[in-house]
């Protein structure tokens, strides 16, 4: 453990925080996509299939079980929540993600470290969520203006990706048996698909305006 995948894991779960907190704060999901949600959702499935098989620490395996349960959490809300659902955007999430799943299900059969079951699943799961941010990026961009929480946890979940960098970097100078090259690169693509939404959130935080995205 380091600082820079702490910072990560700390920003990531604020992130989810915010998310919870708009949800169940409001009522509404208005500004979220189902589809991203569900994409982390099986992100973090099979991802953290070595809860069965192997024990790292406490702080792991809790920090595991809390993203599964959260994004699985925030899918049964916007889909079965009586009053939630009723404010899903569904005709601006519209992003066909089934592409996303076959692309990063084509990568990992044949970009892997390893060719094992948990291995290959893991390479899905790591280009799967370099990507799974493209639907509510462009709900986001088609809606056009952004409401406060909305802003903040987009915004959260690119940092924790961008501490996530720092991290990788830090351990390939400490660790000379380091050789997650599959997460680095799905993390640098992942990170420069903020990017544009970056620039925007700080300008909309320097001239205290509310966030808007260009169509």
């Amino acid at each position: 453990m380091n600082i820079f995948r702490f910072l990560g894991d700390m920003t990531h779960l604020i992130s989810i925080l915010i998310l919870l907190l708009k949800i169940y704060a409001t009522k509404s999901c208005s500004g979220i996509s189902l589809k991203t949600q569900e994409l982390y959702a099986l992100v973090f499935l099979t991802r953290y299939l070595d809860l069965f098989t192997d024990f790292i620490s406490v702080y792991n395996t809790v920090m595991k079980l809390v993203f599964i349960a959260s994004s699985l959490a925030i899918v049964w809300c916007m889909r079965n929540h009586p009053l939630v659902r009723r404010s899903y955007d569904k005709q601006l999430d519209t992003f066909r993600h089934y592409f996303l799943l076959l692309a990063s299900f084509l990568l990992a059969l044949f970009l892997h470290e390893k060719f094992a079951f948990q291995e290959v699943l893991w390479a899905f799961s790591m280009y799967l969520e370099a990507v799974a941010i493209l639907p509510q990026l462009v709900l986001l961009q088609r809606s056009g203006n952004v409401d406060n929480l909305t802003g903040q946890y987009v915004f959260f979940l690119g940092a924790y990706r961008a501490f996530y960098i720092f991290n990788w970097i830090y351990r390939y100078f400490i660790d000379p048996h380091f050789t997650r090259w599959i997460a680095c690169v799905s993390g640098l693509v992942q990170t420069a698909l903020y990017a544009d939404f970056f620039y925007f959130y700080f300008i909309s935080w320097k001239n205290n305006a509310k966030l808007q995205l260009p169509a």
